[in-house]
């Protein structure tokens, strides 16, 4: 009896599913192990799983038989024998670990964050002669880097040299701090003042006027500075918390030779003569003696040793005290 398809013969065996001839090939692409099992199960002849056996093991094998790179002539050398072909000790031939990226001129903090992202800790120190400890990190910034003698454990130590975030960096790691120092502006202009204190960075630079009876303009650029506060060489350790007051005179108008003077001093009381027939001059009668005194500034009161003078005190005037409280030459 004929059996037409799509019947199978009876007495054939049934083909499972690891049978399918697409998923052994498949296997024996992507995982040759797997596949080559898979075929000795089929439903091939001997030589159909003897070829694949064969190809799928050449595939899989084929990673590993590819020919080793070719050693140059200086590899293939001996390391005492390569290095001292070029002169150097064997023993600085091993490769060293690449320089750590440069955190000069960062917040400590920040600094500290870098390295260790970079595989290195860090320690810090005060680049300065003072010493002082790192207590707030926001507060330091690095100017110095260097490898620490002494790393944590095994992992690479980066050792900063910081000072403060106001301070300037020292010329070498220890130097003393060079701070910036008042310079002379008395005979420059004020905008030309203005000009040369500007790189302190100093809070504030105000003008005052030279003559207590003269009220500056809005505008002081051409004045002449007389007078200038702090003096000359004196040393800013916070310029940000810092202001420096010129006394200036107009355009044409001579400095006068000391501060707190008028430009037009009141007029000197006149002598008087007392029942004796004495006189006594201006600067120099007490009050008690019944002439008037005098004091054309506060040297003649301090002279006199009668300062503070007092709004009723004898020579007190209003060019003596010039916060306008009634005490004068405090």
């Amino acid at each position: 009896m004929t059996y037409a398809p799509p019947y199978p013969h009876p007495h054939s065996p049934v083909r499972r599913w690891w049978q399918h001839p697409a998923l052994i090939i498949v296997a024996l692409v992507v995982l040759p192990p797997a596949g080559i099992a898979l075929a000795w199960v089929s439903r091939w002849n001997q030589a159909q799983k003897i070829i694949a056996t064969v190809l799928a093991g050449l595939w899989f094998l084929a990673p590993f038989l590819g020919d080793p790179p070719k050693k140059t002539q200086a590899d293939a050398k001996p390391a005492p024998q390569a290095a001292a072909a070029a002169n150097i000790p064997a023993a600085t031939t091993a490769p060293s670990q690449s320089a750590p990226p440069s955190y000069v001129g960062k917040v400590l903090k920040d600094a500290k964050a870098m390295a260790h992202a970079a595989g290195y800790d860090a320690t810090s120190h005060d680049a300065s002669p003072d010493n002082a400890g790192q207590w707030d990190d926001d507060n330091w910034k690095v100017c110095f880097q260097t490898q620490a003698d002494h790393p944590v454990g095994k992992t690479p130590t980066l050792d900063f040299g910081v000072v403060r975030n106001e301070a300037p960096c020292p010329a070498k790691d220890g130097d003393p701090l060079p701070y910036p120092k008042m310079p002379k502006v008395v005979t420059l202009t004020f905008s030309n003042a203005s000009e040369t204190l500007k790189p302190i960075g100093l809070k504030a630079i105000e003008p005052q006027s030279a003559y207590t009876d003269v009220t500056l303009p809005a505008t002081v650029d051409d004045w002449t500075v007389c007078f200038q506060d702090p003096a000359e060489g004196k040393e800013f350790k916070a310029p940000k918390t810092e202001t420096a007051r010129l006394a200036v005179a107009a355009p044409g108008t001579a400095c006068p030779t000391a501060e707190h003077t008028k430009l037009h001093p009141d007029p000197v009381a006149p002598k008087d003569s007392d029942d004796s027939g004495n006189s006594s001059s201006g600067g120099s009668s007490s009050g008690g003696s019944g002439g008037s005194v005098y004091y054309k500034n506060c040297t003649a009161v301090r002279a006199a040793g009668a300062d503070p003078i007092r709004r009723n005190d004898p020579g007190y005037g209003r060019h003596l005290d010039r916060d306008g409280d009634g005490v004068g030459c405090e």
